[in-house]
């Protein structure tokens, strides 16, 4: 799953990076930060929108989950939002890259859709399925396989990134995606089945802020704004939901009630819980990712098990809960 495309850019985002780009923006205390379209990241554009981030911290807006991963491990980002397996993909490369929150976990918001006829994952057989580049489609595709009992040479494997797979579905390229927010909905408008989604792969994918370490020296408070402005976010979801669902629905191009249906695909853990999983020794997310870097070598994702030196950090955390 390389995730996530965004239909509809943030005003104020399109325009503060019309103006600084990405090498304009160079001063130390500066932070810029790659955000894919999908909804667990939305927190930052609801931070932005109500000036919860400072001026220091850049947004620059990805059509998908492989772009935010590429400008990440090419240093011309600071910071990511990304998935934990895509972290240790980046890691894997050399790139110095530590968690310093998590975002969401998802909980049925990455999904396998076919067109209608193919009921069954074993109806896959013989099908093209569209899988975006990357960490988070291999091990979709795989996790499919293994539990349809199919072998790859059964499928026909069509890369396109998840900004493209509509246009694919429509033009009869691909018989089925692995796709995810807002792309799901938009294919389910078109008569998209849900076969698989990560409910039936429970604490596996991680959404994340990855932050290469080489570039956080001078940036302690920006770090800290940023990871602050997310829990603004939050708690805006959780007290006014209403409106931060039309806010949501706005940047994502789906309806109100697209995007309240989409809420219930993933969690969004608390500052507690984030503490939780970043600051306890051998923690949740150390242990997902213990799990998750054993399958990735096993399925040929990773050329070796990563260690997790430095894989979590909690520094950057607020101090209370209220934002």
């Amino acid at each position: 799953m390389n995730r996530r495309s965004l239909l509809v850019h943030v005003g104020q985002l399109g325009s503060a990076l019309a103006t600084c780009g990405l090498s304009a923006c160079a001063t130390p205390a500066r932070l810029k930060v790659a955000v894919n379209p999908w909804i667990g990241f939305e927190t930052l554009r609801l931070a932005k929108a109500f000036h919860h981030l400072p001026d220091s911290v850049m947004l620059y807006e990805t059509r998908a989950l492989s772009e935010s991963s590429h400008l990440l491990a090419t240093g011309q980002v600071d910071a990511a939002c990304l998935t934990l397996d895509e972290v240790l993909r980046v890691r894997a490369t050399g790139v110095p890259v530590t968690v310093g929150l998590v975002f969401d976990v998802s909980e049925g918001g990455d999904m396998v859709l076919a067109k209608p006829g193919i009921r069954t994952t074993a109806d896959l057989a013989g099908k093209r399925i569209g899988v975006e580049k990357g960490a988070l489609g291999a091990l979709m595709l795989n996790e499919l396989l293994r539990r349809a009992q199919l072998p790859l040479a059964k499928l026909t494997v069509v890369e396109v990134s998840t900004d493209q797979q509509l246009e694919a579905w429509r033009n009869g390229q691909i018989d089925a995606a692995i796709t995810y927010e807002p792309i799901a909905t938009l294919l389910q408008r078109e008569g998209g089945v849900r076969l698989f989604d990560s409910r039936q792969v429970p604490d596996t994918i991680f959404d994340v802020l990855a932050v290469r370490t080489d570039s956080i020296d001078g940036r302690q408070a920006v770090l800290e704004a940023l990871v602050q402005g997310h829990f603004h976010g939050l708690t805006h979801i959780a007290r006014n939901r209403e409106d931060a669902t039309y806010r949501i629905a706005a940047t994502q191009g789906v309806s109100f009630v697209e995007v309240r249906q989409a809420l219930t695909g993933v969690r969004l853990p608390s500052l507690q819980a984030n503490r939780e999983y970043l600051a306890t020794p051998g923690g949740r997310l150390l242990e997902a990712a213990t799990a998750l870097s054993a399958l990735m070598v096993t399925e040929g994702l990773l050329a070796r098990q990563d260690a997790l030196a430095d894989l979590c950090r909690s520094t950057w955390l607020p101090a209370t809960e209220e934002p």
